[in-house]
């Protein structure tokens, strides 16, 4: 077997002395770099390299850089990606993104884990545990998502976000670790004034004021 099949079948792997994931780590750095180096507005040229990096994209997405990632082949994307500045990803095992995913800047996905055991973990061992995040899902800045986490569709990961468990659909979770802090509800939906429609500012902070 093996150390990327020992990966994939959820065993304790050596990602440190494998050619041939050493291999696979410099030409995806090497990617990363070449995208990262790129003029801002050089859009095409971006597009380029981000086609070569990430393993499945389904629809348009924007990834402003520096990004970084460990493999790219991992990754998948939904429609309407959407990452800010400074994303990290560490992709030994799956990280799966729905459509309409909005990541604000600083944040890290890591599959990465160590064992707890000092030999283990001095022999360089680790482990890989896949990360999906449903459609609709909002991460606001500075979320780290830990391995074998799954978040919901129509959920906000709040800022500075430690999310160490599974969290669940529809719903505004904070914290480290992120716990789950409120249903998003109908009342949601006039907590910012729109442009155009009856409500006023004031009516807009009156409803979120009655909510709480």
């Amino acid at each position: 077997m093996t150390e990327r099949e020992k990966a994939v079948a959820g065993y304790l792997y050596d990602a440190n002395d494998d050619p041939m994931l050493l291999k696979e780590r410099k030409y995806c750095k090497d990617l990363c770099f070449d995208f990262n180096s790129c003029r801002p507005s050089d859009i095409e040229r971006q597009q380029r390299i981000l086609k070569k990096i990430i393993g499945k994209i389904k629809g348009d997405f924007t990834i402003t850089a520096p990004f970084w990632c460990d493999y790219g082949y991992n990754i998948s994307i939904g429609k309407n990606f959407y990452t800010n500045h400074n994303c990290i990803i560490l992709d030994g095992a799956k990280v799966s993104f729905g459509d309409n995913v909005f990541i604000a800047p600083n944040c890290c996905f890591s599959t990465a884990g160590h064992p707890l055991d000092v030999e283990q973990r001095n022999q360089g061992l680790e482990i890989a545990l896949p990360i999906t995040v449903g459609n609709n899902v909002w991460i606001g800045a500075g979320v780290i998502v830990l391995p074998g986490v799954t978040i919901g569709n129509d959920t906000i990961i709040g800022a500075g976000s430690v999310v160490n468990k599974d969290i669940p659909s529809g719903v505004v979770a904070v914290g480290n670790p992120c716990r789950v802090a409120r249903a998003i509800s109908e009342q949601d939906k006039r907590r910012y004034p729109v442009f155009n429609r009856d409500l006023s500012v004031k009516d807009c902070k009156e409803a979120w004021s009655d909510q709480d």
